[in-house]
């Protein structure tokens, strides 16, 4: 047999499979969006133009301004905001521009704290983090007063929160006026929950608990269902193998998300996000065609749960995902 034949079984494995080959890995998406890639693609050549046709065709959609802002905002912080100021020129006083402003100067804020432990982060860069997270108050709250019904501006508020180490009250007290705008708004739920966990500003006990009051009060398809898995793996993962992962317990929480998955709108802006997850656990469950079938949904991306935790996210979605797709050959189909 020639190099040839085994390289053209694998390219078909792909194709037929929906994978994409290796090399083509978005990493600052979790799965397609048309309209937010070809606005991000404007703004990196210094066009706001099509990002304000984004945010005026997503309307009062919450979770898709939400995303929008963070995605775009993350461009400006880490790339240039130059089109952003020249659409806060062009148009003063637009809520959509001053909603990715506030986002901006928040994730900027975090580009300068770096991923490093508190423990080899340097107080200089302390001290900037907190001072660029200070700064951004103003607009947060300038984007607040510009469309009081939007939780958006919010969100990125939990992330001051965490940074400036704000008291469990002060959190609540943030919270509730975000569910009172969105009760089930999914990045509020995701950011929330990382101010409870062990690491920032609570416990797994508060962590836990959190996730399991938001999944039991969220209406089918909201994707809540997955919020009790993310704390899991906040929780445990770095504790247990995969005899941890397959436990009743963690397999009950998958199967529950899972359905939950299944009545989300198809289109729903995070449902990528917990197709990763969903994946993830799954692969380490060993269940490997229903890994398979989530990470064909999103395949190409990789900004999600457990990826964006490494610093080699793409590389390590690769291993999973080619892993997932070899095995899922040999494993029985279930009766």
């Amino acid at each position: 047999m020639t190099p040839l034949v085994p390289a053209g079984l694998l390219l078909w494995y792909w194709l037929w499979y929906g994978l994409l080959p290796m090399r083509w890995q978005n990493s600052r998406l979790a799965g397609p969006d048309v309209a937010l890639q070809r606005a991000c693609r404007g703004a990196a050549r210094g066009r706001w133009e099509p990002a304000a046709q984004l945010f005026e065709d997503a309307g009062q959609d919450w979770e898709r301004r939400s995303l929008y802002a963070q995605r775009l905002g993350y461009l400006a912080a880490r790339k240039s905001d130059r089109w952003l100021k020249a659409w806060q020129k062009a148009r003063p006083g637009d809520p959509d521009s001053a909603l990715v402003v506030a986002r901006t100067k928040v994730l900027y804020a975090w580009k300068l704290r770096g991923k490093a432990l508190a423990q080899y982060t340097s107080r200089s860069r302390f001290e900037r983090f907190h001072r660029e997270l200070s700064a951004a108050q103003d607009h947060i709250e300038q984007a607040c007063a510009l469309s009081p019904d939007d939780p958006s501006p919010l969100v990125a508020e939990i992330w001051r929160a965490l940074g400036l180490g704000y008291r469990n009250r002060e959190m609540l007290a943030l919270w509730s006026e975000i569910t009172t705008r969105a009760p089930h708004h999914f990045e509020a739920h995701m950011s929330a929950l990382q101010y409870w966990t062990a690491k920032w500003r609570g416990s797994k006990k508060l962590a836990r608990e959190f996730a399991e009051k938001a999944a039991a009060s969220a209406p089918p398809g909201s994707l809540l269902a997955a919020l009790p898995l993310i704390a899991w793996y906040e929780n445990h993962a770095e504790e247990v193998g995969d005899t941890g992962f397959r436990s009743p317990q963690v397999r009950e929480m998958v199967d529950t998300a899972l359905a939950d998955a299944a009545l989300a709108e198809p289109n729903h802006p995070r449902l990528p996000e917990v197709r990763h997850l969903l994946g993830y656990f799954l692969y380490r469950q060993g269940r490997y065609r229903a890994a398979r079938e989530q990470f064909r949904q999103v395949d190409g991306f990789t900004d999600a749960l457990p990826w964006r935790y490494s610093y080699v996210g793409p590389l390590y979605y690769r291993a999973v995902r080619t892993e997932t797709a070899r095995k899922a050959l040999r494993e029985r189909r279930p009766r």
